[in-house]
């Protein structure tokens, strides 16, 4: 079912926000206390460490930043333009989880280096054998997902409903 247009932006809002706000406390957190290479391990492989990338996903991109800075611009103007329409719940959360985690790391960017778009991002997430990784990066990945089966469901009962 989908939502009038002002009750689906406002909950995409408010889950941009909450990502926002979670991600920068917990990165705040992590830079006061996992300082100096202190790591905290807290179950089985998960354990906290501090980490800077200056690239996007798993490293890549290095160096690259201002361009990675530009692209997240983008993006969010460009799903911040979908909220406009009548959006159901899981594309609103969508957007909301992917809006919010682009808008923390390129917060990051910001003000993370004296020179513009040119800061690195803070990880500190470490699985061990995956790559640190941020609340940013998770709301990211999390709404990307949720969008991608959003839109299946909704293509299907579209092609459903033309079937009949």
């Amino acid at each position: 079912m989908s939502l009038p247009g002002r009750v689906g932006r406002r909950r995409a809002l408010l889950t941009a926000t909450a990502v926002l706000v979670v991600d920068q406390v917990t990165k705040q957190w992590a830079l006061g206390r996992l300082d100096r290479g202190r790591m905290i391990d807290l179950v089985w492989t998960l354990r906290l460490r501090l980490t800077f990338n200056e690239g996007m996903a798993f490293g890549a991109g290095q160096g690259l930043g201002v361009v990675i800075g530009l692209l997240a611009i983008g993006i969010i103007v460009v799903l911040a333009r979908q909220l406009g329409r009548d959006l159901d719940s899981a594309h609103a959360v969508a957007l909301g989880l992917i809006i919010g985690g682009a808008a923390g790391n390129l917060i990051d960017r910001l003000v993370r280096d004296e020179g513009l778009l040119r800061g690195a991002v803070v990880d500190f997430i470490d699985l061990q054998w995956f790559p640190v990784f941020n609340v940013a990066d998770a709301a990211i990945n999390i709404g990307a997902v949720l969008l991608i089966l959003a839109v299946l469901r909704e293509s299907r009962r579209t092609d459903g409903g033309a079937a009949e």
